[in-house]
């Protein structure tokens, strides 16, 4: 899990990046420079859940790791084909 969770890094900062802008088009909230990352991930990931944009994960599997690894699948998807961080 942890090689995938480093191919997810770039993927997540950019999860991170527009899950904010969306967050805060929503009106559901802002975040300030004193959050961690954690409390950004799960605001994201739980706003996403809501709005049925992502699937759940099981409540057994709904740790950070888990989220971050939603969030970058989910970031992945919303980009270009010709995006330097989508996977080939």
């Amino acid at each position: 899990m942890k090689s995938q969770l480093k191919q997810d890094a770039p993927l997540l900062k950019e999860a991170i990046r527009v899950g904010t802008v969306y967050l805060q088009q929503r009106s559901a909230g802002k975040f300030e420079p004193s959050d961690s990352l954690s409390i950004k991930v799960e605001a994201i990931y739980r706003l996403l859940v809501q709005d049925k944009l992502i699937i759940p994960l099981p409540e057994d599997k709904e740790d950070g790791n888990g989220m971050k690894h939603k969030l970058a699948l989910w970031i992945e998807k919303q980009l270009p084909d010709s995006h330097p961080l989508k996977k080939k």
